[in-house]
């Protein structure tokens, strides 16, 4: 059953639509990045919360009596909840959303400080629900910048493929570890898809699920191969360290198949089990042993695998003039990995003469949980209400804080010299947003692919 949106805000937005001013008609606000790590945003997930929230009639008399009971009990006060506002968009509306919705691609990038989506009421009688709907439509702020932050790795990395490698690999260069690291299932899922936009690599099954469901119901995005974690070599006991890896390449005797090689010395195990051992086996396999660092300072340790494996199993030096590792072997690091320890490691391997074609790397945390809305510094604001028939301008501008001064008026985003610019409505210019959702109906979608190609 479609979630209660009556319960999907935040309290104090019960009380609001006794709070705007006499011959109020129409509440008009929009979603931006005001700034942030990064100076584009990729947009993303709109189509998600449309059809998993706002689709369809998504009020009934049965989610409005339990609402009223709730609210009642929570604010210790029965009057203060808007019931007749909710019967009234049920009997109206047939319990349909009176609002319009319009934003950009998902998937297109975006500078900061520009707007991304806008929506307003479509009946006046409903004003007080534009701003009802900030809390669920904020969570705009996640699946956005999951996908900056991957779009932003991913322009790294093809930076330094670029100087000392294959470019043309860069699409399995980052690896989605996130699944355990999130909050929730759902974060996942939504984390996880946003992840796919930039990246073809992942072992976040749920969010294969979240594409299908949302955007492409049968297409495949992320792809993985076995891989050995600590358990399935541990088991087998330290003595018995290099029969644990020949099992791995036996078990799997062609393509990509990653070990984890540190549950000991993985110096050791780089230079004389792989490295000696199990070298034959290596080079006879046909396919490629991704060797997982999983400890230590990453810079460091990536670089002396690498070292140690040129040594052992052999390397070439591409046209490039940087060292590349044979074929049969690469590294994986899934270790502190983030957009900042990407960036050292790769540095510290084209110092020493190392391409990035040797390393791939898997991201957990800090793709998709240590990020917040205040990363890119999201904000959902009324910039325009129509009080007895007349528009005026809405904004802040805190003394205190000049940062969050908001948009004015009614908005639309142009193309302009290759550069978006946020403009006035009636001002020259196309405006790129599109009504994408209007009065309960989802009037414009997107498949996945749509949004990837967006994204170029």
């Amino acid at each position: 059953m479609q979630p209660n949106i009556i319960l999907l805000t935040d309290s104090y937005k019960l009380s609001h639509y006794k709070q705007y001013p006499a011959g109020t008609s129409q509440i008009y606000s929009y979603f931006e990045s005001r700034g942030g790590e990064f100076e584009g945003v990729t947009f993303f997930g709109l189509q998600y919360l449309l059809k998993e929230y706002l689709e369809g009639q998504v009020v009934t008399q049965e989610k409005i009596d339990r609402a009223d009971k709730i609210y009642a009990a929570h604010f210790g006060n029965p009057t203060l909840f808007n019931k007749a506002g909710w019967e009234y968009i049920l009997h109206t509306h047939n319990g349909h959303l009176p609002v319009r919705i319009k934003a950009v691609a998902e998937g297109t990038v975006i500078p900061t400080h520009n707007v991304m989506l806008t929506i307003e009421n479509t009946d006046p009688n409903c004003f007080w629900l534009t701003n009802f709907l900030e809390t669920l439509l904020l969570q705009l702020w996640y699946p956005c910048t999951v996908a900056t932050i991957s779009r932003e790795v991913k322009t790294l990395i093809t930076k330094y493929l670029n100087e000392t490698g294959d470019p043309s690999t860069v699409d399995f260069k980052l690896h989605d570890f996130g699944f355990r690291g999130v909050s929730s299932v759902q974060s996942a899922g939504i984390g996880g898809a946003a992840h796919l936009i930039n990246f073809m690599g992942t072992d976040t099954v749920a969010a294969l699920t979240f594409i299908q469901e949302y955007y492409t119901p049968d297409g495949m995005f992320g792809f993985s191969i076995p891989a050995a974690e600590h358990s399935t070599i541990t088991s087998w006991g330290r003595d018995n360290e290099t029969d644990a890896y020949l099992n791995m390449l036996q078990q799997y005797p062609e393509g990509l198949v990653a070990v984890v090689s540190d549950s000991y010395d993985i110096y050791n195990a780089c230079e004389h089990i792989w490295g000696e051992v199990l070298k034959d086996e290596i080079l006879q396999r046909n396919g490629t042993l991704v060797v997982r660092p999983d400890s230590g300072e990453p810079k460091d340790v990536v670089l002396k695998c690498t070292q140690i494996l040129g040594e052992k199993i052999g390397f070439t030096v591409n046209e490039k003039g940087y060292k590349v590792l044979n074929p049969k072997i690469r590294i994986i690091q899934g270790d502190g990995v983030n957009y900042e320890s990407i960036g050292e490691i790769l540095e510290h391997l084209k110092n020493h003469g190392w391409s990035a074609d040797n390393v791939a790397f898997g991201m957990g945390g800090a793709l998709l949980q240590k990020v917040h809305r205040d990363t890119q510094k999201f904000a959902f604001k009324c910039s325009c209400a129509t009080v007895n028939g007349e528009d005026r301008d809405v904004y802040k501008d805190p003394a205190t804080d000049h940062g969050k001064k908001s948009k004015r008026g009614r908005l639309k985003l142009v193309k302009e010299n290759e550069k978006y610019i946020t403009k006035a409505l009636n001002e020259d210019g196309e405006d790129i947003l599109q009504t994408v959702f209007e009065n309960g109906e989802i009037l414009r979608e997107i498949d996945f692919q749509g949004v990837k190609d967006n994204s170029l």
